[in-house]
């Protein structure tokens, strides 16, 4: 079992010293990470270590315990407080109370005392991590919500929205049997209820209707197909493997048959739009398509059967189109990808004309409109197409000669990757750009005691969270130790050109606290700031 963390604050070193060197810590589940003699030493620490347990003294200097305890409730609401007092005061057990303190002890407290107190906070921490990963509850849950993410899972799929990666894991956890086919198609089944004057003489209820209609086609197929039935938000889809066992054409004589079927006992009318066949399940997405558009073809062909895409448009030998998804997929690369990862793509991409018979205007289009997201984005970002370009007139060259996709890819590969140049080259520029002017808001504001990274960001408009990391990373050290320095730069400044009292100069570096600031200096120095000033 492994360890919980435990911090100790106390002004008195040998209190600190003396608990810890006296517990059996590993003993009792515990393992000391660190130990502060004051509540602002505390603070930085706990940010730090994040540990489970803090041990306090209530009087400390610069921030006594409880301040701590408040702000540790603020920013760590779950790690447990332990507070010591040597003052049996009932005001101080109130405001204890109030910051939900696990345990308020009195001092002097003895080794059996404070044991049989960390045998309970252990317990305790022990009960929540049990509830949290309590194993039967997790899965009772997780087996509840399986139906709703099999339907999310499933229509995420024939949107293009799963990776390739996951597609063969996610449907054997969800128990979805369309495996091992040697290809699959979709179907869109769209429900046509009466007039609202005919309802009175339906057999069902019109809400009834959408739960009836997937009970049926469900009931009808199983016995000769292999597939998953699932709602979207405006139709009921199916997804059929297709294997040595059945056909294409017996799928869709099957859904005739159970399109006058199911009008006859439900009195509905069902239209079911069928896309082509995929020979790979991830690629599901572009039959499904298909198949709405098959169902937009009901006012020529009629309603209350399948329509077949291809009975709808025979010469449409396949699709060649750049997707919304594509687009979005090869911007990512320009922007944050390498020159490996970009050249992956754009081949891939263009693979798709090796795979694709379609007329020879479809491939110029096709190549087109990757050129065109690639012009988007030079646009977007404000780039020149000389330097994209390197003076390059070939473009009308490759329209002209489609057949020529090897020098259109190493064309199209190397203008992205000056594209992926210049972004990365103005991305760092611009983090260079905010941490000087980080820097410059802290030379301008260091004197300000409650200067925070959080204000910092505010004035910069960013998030902490990036603004730290970019800042360590150019800096290669924290915010709060680079405002450190500059306050203790500025202090040793006006230590040897001013005769000021050191309680003033704290306070003109942002140290309203002269002790803290005596603290610092020295933590910083080796010396105080009198000590300082006589050397």
């Amino acid at each position: 079992m492994s360890l919980y963390s435990i911090l100790l604050a106390d002004d008195e070193e040998e209190v600190r010293k003396g608990i810890i060197r006296k517990i059996d810590w590993e003993n009792l589940g515990f393992q000391v990470v660190g130990d502060a003699e004051n509540g602002e030493e505390a603070l930085e620490k706990i940010e730090q270590l994040k540990p489970d347990v803090v041990m306090t003294d209530i009087r400390m200097p610069y921030m006594d315990g409880l301040t701590l305890s408040k702000r540790i409730r603020q920013k760590y609401p779950s790690t447990k407080i332990l507070i010591f007092s040597g003052y049996d005061d009932f005001e101080y057990a109130q405001q204890a109370i109030k910051l939900n303190v696990t345990e308020y002890i009195l001092k002097p407290v003895n080794v059996e005392e404070l044991t049989e107190i960390l045998n309970r906070v252990r317990d305790n921490l022990d009960e929540e991590i049990e509830q949290r990963r309590n194993v039967r509850r997790l899965r009772e849950s997780y087996q509840n919500s399986l139906p709703i993410l099999r339907e999310i899972f499933l229509n995420d799929l024939v949107k293009g929205n799963v990776p390739e990666g996951e597609v063969r894991a996610r449907l054997e956890e969800y128990g979805v049997n369309i495996l091992g086919a040697s290809k699959w198609m979709a179907a869109v089944i769209s429900t046509e209820t009466p007039e609202k004057e005919e309802q009175d003489s339906l057999p069902l209820k019109r809400e009834l209707i959408p739960i009836s209609v997937k009970q049926f086609m469900e009931d009808s197929l199983k016995q000769y197909f292999r597939f998953a039935i699932f709602n979207s938000t405006s139709n009921i889809i199916i997804i059929v493997a297709i294997d040595e066992f059945n056909t294409q054409t017996g799928f869709i004589d099957a859904l005739e048959d159970t399109c006058k079927e199911a009008g006859k006992i439900l009195g509905v009318t069902i239209t079911v739009g069928v896309g082509h066949e995929s020979g790979k399940l991830e690629q599901i997405g572009e039959s499904y398509q298909a198949a709405v558009d098959a169902l937009g073809y009901q006012a020529i062909v009629g309603t209350g059967g399948p329509i077949f895409i291809r009975d709808m448009e025979p010469v449409n030998r396949g699709r060649l189109q750049l997707s919304q998804k594509d687009e979005v997929a090869l911007e990512t690369q320009i922007k944050f990808g390498t020159p490996e990862t970009i050249e992956q793509m754009v081949r891939e991409m263009m693979g798709r004309m090796e795979d694709t018979r379609v007329h020879a205007s479809q491939y110029q289009v096709y190549m087109l409109s990757l050129v065109n997201c690639i012009m988007r984005m030079m646009q977007q970002y404000d780039m020149d197409s000389r330097q994209i370009f390197d003076g390059q007139n070939g473009l009308a060259k490759w329209m002209d000669d489609a057949g020529k996709r090897e020098e259109f890819t190493g064309w199209l590969i190397e203008a992205a990757c000056r594209m992926n140049e210049v972004i990365n080259r103005r991305r760092d520029n611009t983090a260079r750009a905010v941490i000087e002017e980080a820097k410059k808001y802290i030379k301008e504001n260091y004197r300000n005691p409650d200067l925070s990274v959080e204000m910092i960001c505010r004035q910069l408009q960013m998030s902490p969270a990036y603004f730290s990391t970019i800042f360590r990373k150019e800096t290669g050290k924290t915010c709060v130790a680079y405002l450190t320095d500059i306050r203790l730069q500025r202090a040793v400044e006006l230590l040897r050109e001013t005769s000021d009292k050191t309680y003033v100069i704290a306070d003109k570096v942002g140290y309203p606290e002269q002790n803290y600031f005596s603290y610092v200096f020295k933590k910083k120095f080796g010396v105080s700031p009198t000590k300082f000033r006589e050397v």
